[in-house]
């Protein structure tokens, strides 16, 4: 039967949309030609805890990690002081990495039977962190005996090096409170609540709100940052060889990390 003239163009018409539409299927992902540029699910999940003076650095790092490695996703990275996290890994977190701010809390943890053979991917030193202004006058860690001094816990890594550091010097400071991580230290300088703290160099880097002077003898008190996986999770090595490689390392050094050579755990 032959078509009117309308009837054999709609007829097309029907045709290239068909052929069109079979193309496009050809391309979607989940098809045979399409597998090679569909984009992975997730297929692990990670929980990953570290030392409060990480943050920042840790953030980009896990940003970075995911963008490398799309079948691992991190749902949680728990910040705190490095003590308080060993101890609740030790009582059955359910944790995947670990990244401590000394070695010691982190011999709690594989102490325990928890976790591989830690390796050290950064280190810190501490630094006097004062209001902007200066307002307590704060010049040295002598200084710090007659102004209202905020230090971390003794417990806690920045606490065990203020207090090395302080007897180093021979300088004896009661202090107005002691804070469970290095963040809760910085943000009392920030709210004028102290006149000075002690925290990590890497705290008051491209921090406008207050003002940091490197005391004697800090280069003598240096942090060592060990870091490794809990478990048999997939993904969790992954990160941890992410956090020793080039671009994780680099990251570090951006936020003012030392290398793990730079000393051993103060």
């Amino acid at each position: 039967m032959r078509l009117s003239p309308p009837a054999a163009l709609r007829a097309l018409a029907l045709l290239a949309a068909g052929t069109l539409a079979l193309a496009g299927c050809a391309g979607q992902p989940g098809s045979q030609d399409g597998d090679a540029v569909a984009t992975a699910a997730p297929t692990s999940t990670l929980t990953i805890s570290a030392a409060a003076s990480l943050q920042r650095s840790f953030d980009e790092i896990a940003k970075e990690f995911t963008a490398a490695h799309p079948e691992t996703a991190i749902s949680t990275i728990a910040y705190d002081g490095s003590s308080t996290l060993a101890t609740q890994i030790v009582e059955g977190a359910p944790v995947d990495v670990f990244a401590s701010a000394d070695e010691k809390n982190m011999a709690v943890v594989t102490d325990a039977g928890l976790g591989g053979d830690p390796v050290i991917f950064a280190t810190n030193t501490l630094v006097i962190a004062v209001p902007k202004g200066n307002p307590g006058k704060v010049k040295s860690l002598a200084d710090l005996a007659g102004a209202t001094t905020v230090l971390c816990a003794p417990q806690v890594p920045c606490g065990s090096a203020s207090a090395t550091l302080l007897q180093n010097q021979g300088v004896e400071v009661k202090a107005a409170s002691q804070e469970q991580n290095v963040t809760a230290v910085l943000q009392k300088v920030i709210a004028g609540e102290a006149d000075a703290g002690l925290v990590y160099a890497t705290d008051v880097a491209g921090e406008d709100a207050v003002e940091s002077i490197v005391p004697a003898g800090a280069e003598q008190v240096v942090n060592s940052y060990p870091i490794t996986a809990l478990g048999e999770q997939p993904g969790a090595q992954d990160f941890v060889d992410f956090v020793l490689g080039l671009e994780g390392q680099q990251i570090l050094k951006d936020h003012g990390f030392g290398s793990a050579s730079a000393g051993a755990d103060g």
